[in-house]
């Protein structure tokens, strides 16, 4: 599909989603939506796959120079906004919007009917094996892959600086409101829009390609994506988590911050933001997109 094609296919795809949210009359529970007057039914996917791309790009963003403590302060948060629960569920979402950009795979699911919904549900897996299944989990692997590497990347930059910077003198200051910092951090989790966030999501979908490999979140994402074009809501629901990604995540959230409280200096705060705050998080979205064997392999 040549690149003006991809854009505007997603484009339609993600408006006839967040038509969904718009159109209900009752507001949705968060994170959720209702049921658009296309008969195409949303667990929020739309929604939930921006707060990943949001996520991503924001703490990829984050500029690996610091001049004072309190540009530190401004970057801890914005790393911090995630909820490890919400962006377990974001991460399916994204690799599910990224699925629905390959057409014949979206018009064999559409053909399949509520017999293939039923049994997608029960096997998320087989989604891979339909007529343009692994095309579309070709495209949600590179997808989720190139998030996950940028913000890994970034993190070890900052991570990189955290050492650098230290020929400064205010880099080796004590830390005077370790307490306050920390709350703040922690009040930071979840996931704020942005008026601009739907052009973004459509842009960045459409400018990932494809790669090889099919692993445990790329197949829900796959089966999450035809079940939305069936409008089983519910059975889509079932499949927005993953139990070693949603690890993961709360491990890599944890893990800042306890090197948050335990931080003295402003040096060390650089440094719990780029590897626990941003190559932490990233690398799970690396390696959520591995086969298992892949993944175990390159975790020892």
């Amino acid at each position: 599909m040549r690149p003006g094609t991809a854009r505007g296919f997603t484009a339609a795809m993600i408006a006839i989603l967040l038509a969904g949210c718009a159109s209900s009359s009752t507001p949705p529970p968060r994170g959720r939506a209702g049921a658009p007057a296309t008969g195409v039914f949303d667990v929020g996917l739309a929604s939930q796959a921006a707060a990943f791309e949001a996520y991503t790009r924001r703490a990829a963003g984050i500029d690996a120079a610091f001049a004072n403590p309190s540009e530190i302060g401004v970057q801890l948060r914005t790393a911090a906004g995630y909820d490890p629960k919400q962006l377990e569920a974001a991460m399916i979402a994204y690799a599910a919007m990224a699925a629905m950009q390959e057409p014949r795979f979206v018009q064999t699911v559409k053909a399949g009917g509520r017999d293939l919904g039923r049994r997608l549900a029960s096997d998320p897996n087989a989604a891979v094996d339909l007529p343009g299944g692994a095309a579309a989990a070709a495209r949600a692997n590179a997808a989720l892959a190139r998030r996950g590497e940028a913000l890994a990347a970034a993190g070890a930059r900052v991570k990189k600086t955290s050492y650098s910077i230290q020929h400064q003198a205010w880099s080796r200051a004590r830390v005077p409101n370790g307490p306050q910092r920390l709350a703040a951090v922690k009040q930071a989790a979840g996931y704020r829009a942005e008026p601009a966030d739907r052009a973004r999501l459509s842009a960045a979908l459409a400018e990932s390609g494809r790669r090889g490999g099919t692993s445990s979140v790329i197949s829900r994402g796959v089966a999450v994506a035809a079940l939305t074009v069936l409008g089983q809501d519910a059975a889509a629901r079932g499949l927005m988590s993953e139990r070693n990604a949603g690890m993961c995540l709360r491990s890599a959230k944890l893990n800042y911050h306890q090197c948050l409280a335990a931080s003295g200096t402003h040096y060390e705060d650089i440094y719990c933001l780029g590897v626990h705050a941003m190559s932490d998080p990233g690398q799970c979205v690396v390696e959520a997109t591995k086969p298992a064997r892949v993944r175990r392999a390159s975790l020892h």
